[in-house]
């Protein structure tokens, strides 16, 4: 039950309890009369209180519910996102082997080139 339904039912008994006892000090009745006027207002009591408790009970079974579904969309959305991060990483380090590899060839050509070059220039001579 949240704080504040808890603090109503607390306020309903109490204003409840402070009503019954004023109406036995200043009842004209008879006894007989003022017990039954205190068993009624007791059990209207009893049904409010219940009624506020079930009502409250209800709030945080759908606020609880509520708050379940929200996770558990968040981890759905949480999933995805990480396998669309995981596939970007996955095409990242695929694409930079690829042009590390063609660096890797462009570099050897280049030195072979050079080499040719060189070689080339010393039978000149």
């Amino acid at each position: 039950m949240s704080e504040k339904n808890g603090e109503l039912l607390k306020g309903l008994l109490i204003g409840g309890l402070i009503g019954v006892v004023a109406g036995i000090l200043y009842a004209p009745k008879s006894g007989k009369e003022t017990r039954e006027d205190i068993a009624r207002t007791t059990d209207d009591l009893l049904y409010r209180a219940r009624d506020e408790y079930e009502k409250a009970v209800e709030k945080s079974k759908a606020a609880y519910e509520s708050a379940i579904k929200r996770l558990k969309d968040l981890e759905l959305s949480a999933k995805e996102k990480l396998d669309e991060v995981e596939g970007k990483i996955s095409e990242f380090a695929h694409n930079s082997a690829d042009t590390i590899q063609d660096n890797k060839n462009r570099f050897k050509k280049a030195i072979d080139a050079g080499a040719e070059a060189y070689r080339q220039e010393k039978t000149k001579k």
